[in-house]
């Protein structure tokens, strides 16, 4: 049986950066990932499916700056986030937290991305294994190695440390943390990939020229056009004209439970079930630019993502979790429901905590890792959980009324939080600043859904 110290299921960002920081603090670091194709990929590699766009601040949080990066990695350079409602619209210039990072953000070509941490583990000295499935883990707390991983093609790995970055799908994650809990606490019921996620689709699409110099610097969200908490259409550029047009929504929406339906744009009245996403984003396109062009003028990119110009992947939608670290096991990115606030992905979360999780494996003290992960991205995470806490009920008229304050609630800069208040903002800029610091008070001390003392051993 092969031996290492730290075996890593997961290829992702929070894998390559677990892989990293152990092989750089001296460990035997193995990196497991089964392998999926992509359009835009020559060798197998992770699933590299996400909105992919990073904020200042999130540089920091990732600890990679842009320039550490190859050419093609970083898309487009960002000044802005755009945030559109049925009838009203706002812009984000300045999240308002410091940052060593001087831009707004920037939009990146993700399976690159991929790539280069791949690169920058195995330069570290870790081994990068593809076409490796697992099947699943036997752990035995007396044993060493503890951790004995089977994979599908029956070989067997034995490591003291295990890390699992197997994103928010958690196919080996569920039922390695069931072995921990108690028969009354179930991880494959608490991170069911039905309840635990949302859905998102995005299309790479070449835009009319005019276009693409209206949304090349700036990425672009519409809130109140479907239903669905946190649900919404965006579009991010990328070069050379393509933009990546998607959207994220819960996953098995029923229709006839959507209240007001009438009052969301996307919708028609003769929709018997919740749209596809491949027509959500047509009806956008049409409801956007159609009165100057066709669809045909916006053509899919056939060469790009995963699946001739598209791709469908799960996003984490849920609280994060702890990890049952006595056991030598830590949970990091997706896998233990890191995300942004509004689900469009968590990738500068997923490099953190991985990055945690492989130092502290290296150095034998891996039972700091739910502590050193809350130090390192408690704020973000709390912020996160009570803005999508905060809009669970929003409709498009609410949208509306918020976004008609926006351009007073926004920061400028100077602050610790993205929304601020002035008098301009009014009555309802102080409602709506009130109510977003009272749900962040509630959430102080519950926003992690499976806490470390639930374990058992």
């Amino acid at each position: 049986m092969e031996r290492v110290d730290v075996a890593i299921v997961g290829g992702g960002p929070a894998g390559t950066a677990a892989a990293h920081a152990a092989a750089e603090h001296g460990a035997d670091a193995l990196v497991l990932e089964k392998g999926v194709p992509r359009e835009d990929r020559e060798r197998l590699g992770p699933d590299s499916t996400d909105a992919a766009g990073i904020l200042d601040y999130w540089v920091d949080i990732m600890g990679i700056h842009p320039d550490e990066m190859p050419d093609g990695v970083v898309q487009n350079v960002l000044d802005r986030a755009e945030f559109r409602g049925p009838n009203a619209a706002c812009n984000l210039r300045s999240t308002g937290i410091d940052s060593s990072y001087d831009e707004f953000g920037y939009t990146f070509h993700r399976a690159r991305f991929d790539d280069f941490l791949r690169s920058r583990a195995e330069e570290a000295g870790a081994t990068y294994r593809v076409d490796a499935s697992v099947k699943g883990v036997l752990t035995e707390a007396r044993d060493h190695p503890r951790h004995t991983i089977a994979l599908a093609n029956g070989e067997e790995i034995g490591a003291d440390y295990l890390l699992l970055c197997d994103g928010p799908q958690r196919t080996i994650t569920m039922g390695v943390l069931d072995d921990y809990l108690p028969d009354h606490r179930k991880a494959s019921e608490v991170l069911s990939p039905p309840t635990a996620n949302h859905i998102a689709y995005q299309e790479y699409r070449k835009f009319p020229e005019e276009i693409y110099e209206e949304v090349k610097d700036a990425i672009v969200f519409w809130w109140g056009l479907m239903p669905g908490h946190t649900a919404y259409p965006w579009i991010f550029p990328n070069q050379d004209r393509v933009c990546r047009v998607g959207l994220t929504m819960p996953i098995g929406m029923d229709i006839d439970e959507v209240a007001d339906r009438e009052k969301y744009d996307l919708l028609r009245p003769e929709d018997e079930r919740i749209p596809q996403g491949a027509t959500y984003i047509e009806r956008l396109l049409e409801r956007e630019y159609g009165d100057e062009y066709d669809l045909s003028d916006f053509p899919i990119v056939e060469d790009a993502g995963k699946n001739r110009g598209t791709e469908t992947y799960p996003i984490s939608s849920t609280r994060p979790i702890d990890s049952p670290v006595d056991a030598g096991i830590a949970v990091c990115g997706g896998a233990m429901g890191t995300t942004s606030a509004f689900h469009e992905g968590g990738d500068h979360l997923a490099v953190r905590t991985g990055a945690i999780a492989g130092r502290l494996a290296a150095e034998g003290k891996l039972g700091r890792y739910n502590h050193e992960w809350r130090e390192a991205i408690g704020d973000e995470v709390l912020r996160n959980v009570s803005l999508a806490e905060l809009v669970r009920d929003w409709g498009p008229d609410q949208w509306d009324k918020v976004f008609r304050v926006g351009e007073e609630m926004l920061t400028e800069g100077g602050a610790s939080e993205m929304l601020s208040w002035s008098p301009r903002a009014g009555l309802t800029g102080a409602k709506l600043l009130g109510e977003y610091k009272l749900v962040k008070f509630r959430n102080r001390n519950r926003h992690v859904q499976l806490t470390a003392d639930e374990y058992s051993y």
